[in-house]
């Protein structure tokens, strides 16, 4: 579908670490990031210009990585660096199928990725290039989540989607509560007064003052992220 079809021509997807793995996995797997990137490369032929923000929890999450004498900014840094890794391999993947990309890391890893800097990432946009953007915003303490949310931001992306192992935001963890009940559209305040945990404070907090859509779908469903750029009603969309 031409992109002047579609509801959203600037979209930043938030992929988490485990998008690589299998489920309950640990680093990448090879069939994982083949369909990860043609999921990539669908989103971008429907929406147009396209960024992507990815997490690194498949190799360590830096707020749960618990082992003495390492220090948790230590421990957000080793967090970036993972990210830094499943960024190249997504970039090789994506190439490989035809789609052209740049990886921008927010601390400098010259050999491997280029500087991100807000109006390189926009020319690359620009020219049709998909953005794969790495290390978080660069600063410990701060998780992937609040990075997305930043870029996006920067970037005037127009939504944010957020691409998780559930089909949206739900009252409770509907792993643990058969009777969880998902949201079809929240707004910030609201999900913040009901303590529905599906980004963290900090990022919530931006999009809200930002005015930044939300939209939190299940990443493993074919085609479901195409259907939200279009517009459709999938997952759940959280707005101001």
């Amino acid at each position: 579908m031409p992109a002047d079809r579609c509801k959203f021509k600037r979209p930043l997807v938030k992929i988490s670490g485990e998008a690589f793995c299998e489920p309950n996995g640990f680093g990448i797997s090879g069939d994982e990031l083949l369909a990860l990137a043609k999921s990539i490369k669908n989103v971008h032929q429907v929406g147009g210009q396209l960024a992507v923000v990815v997490g690194g929890g498949n190799f360590v999450r830096g707020a749960q990585l618990k082992i003495p004498h390492i220090q948790r900014a230590t421990a957000d840094y080793m967090g970036m660096l993972a990210t830094v890794i499943n960024a190249m391999a997504l970039q090789d993947a994506c190439e490989s199928i035809g789609l052209e990309t740049r990886v921008l890391s927010s601390i400098d890893v010259p050999s491997v990725a280029e500087k991100w800097i807000r109006r390189r990432a926009m020319r690359h946009l620009e020219k049709n290039r998909v953005v794969i953007i790495a290390a978080g915003t660069g600063n410990p303490h701060f998780t992937t989540d609040t990075a997305a949310a930043q870029r996006a931001i920067e970037l005037s992306c127009d939504v944010i989607i957020k691409a998780t192992k559930v089909d949206g935001v739900y009252d409770k963890d509907p792993k643990k509560h058969a009777d969880a009940v998902r949201y079809e559209r929240v707004t910030y305040l609201e999900a913040l007064q009901k303590g529905l945990r599906f980004m963290d404070a900090t990022a919530v907090a931006l999009c809200m003052e930002h005015k930044m859509p939300l939209m939190v779908l299940d990443m493993k469903v074919e085609g479901e992220i195409e259907r939200a750029i279009r517009g459709d009603k999938v997952g759940t969309l959280i707005e101001a």
